[in-house]
């Protein structure tokens, strides 16, 4: 599928692996585009019944490469997010732009599914990473997993259906808590908090995913993908593209503040921001 992302099968059910561990599973353009790419293709094969969504190397993701943000794109690369003879902007904005209009299309892709759509966390899922796991149907979790906001870090507001799942996963008070005093959660955490359907022990969780990922394939596929799309009704998630929209542009300023550019500075420096609030 690319250099770090691997499509894979065992029978009914199908792999998707962010491999980038060497970058803690983070997601450049080229990666970001091969996953819409791998998400859309096991969505679509009817012969697949499950996905399963992984990372490497003890690491989920963790969102944008910050590396490829800070180093950005050409502006023939860029052309197309803006109407030609419109100058040029200033900050990262169109840099997060290139990577997020391709991973929020998966997300959108996932939800959409007529399958399940499995999130294996063997280790840190964060940011934008935390976002494409809790997106999915179920999140399976291995005891030394953990989930973070981390947005507020680098000074960006948040995306990746983050600021919509996870109001309506652990109610709108824990989940201010959880992101404005940034919170990091263990599994066991995660769990009771709503955000993981189950936690497995770290030495076979491989199987254990596999396991419960093939007692679904054999199960009823129609009835699953019909379930899945009254329940997305339901939770008001059928306006899931609208909201992914408003994220990306709220983000995107975010991005092109003096804040992001102090954050950003920051965590490359790996000292604590100071933010000036604008």
């Amino acid at each position: 599928m690319g250099e770090h992302i691997l499509s894979t099968r065992n029978d009914a059910v199908g792999f998707i692996t962010i491999d980038r561990q060497h970058r803690f599973g983070s997601l450049d353009v080229e990666t970001a585009r091969d996953l819409r790419k791998a998400a859309l293709q096991m969505a679509r094969d009817e012969t697949v019944r499950v996905v399963v969504l992984r990372g490497t190397g003890g690491v989920f993701c963790s969102g944008a490469d910050m590396k490829a943000i800070r180093a950005g794109a050409s502006q023939q690369d860029l052309g197309y997010l803006q109407p030609a003879g419109t100058p040029a902007r200033q900050g990262y904005g169109e840099n997060f732009k290139q990577i997020l209009e391709y991973l929020h299309s998966t997300i959108s892709e996932v939800r959409r599914a007529a399958k399940p759509f499995l999130a294996a966390v063997d280790g840190s899922a964060a940011a934008g990473g935390m976002g494409l796991a809790l997106c999915c149907d179920l999140v399976l979790a291995s005891e030394r997993s953990t989930f973070e906001y981390a947005y507020f870090k680098t000074g960006l507001c948040g995306a990746e259906s983050s600021t919509l799942l996870l109001p309506k996963l652990m109610g709108l008070r824990r989940a201010l808590d959880f992101a404005l005093l940034g919170r990091k959660l263990t599994a066991r955490e995660a769990l009771t908090a709503g955000l993981v359907s189950e936690v497995f022990s770290d030495t076979d969780f491989d199987a254990q995913v596999l396991a419960l990922a093939q007692r679904l394939a054999q199960g009823p596929t129609a009835a699953y993908a019909a379930a899945k799309r009254l329940m997305n009704e339901g939770a008001g998630l059928d306006r899931l593209d609208h909201h992914l929209d408003r994220e990306l542009e709220a983000l995107v300023r975010s991005a092109d503040s003096t804040d992001f550019a102090e954050g950003i500075d920051a965590f490359f420096a790996k000292r604590p921001a100071h933010f000036g609030g604008d």
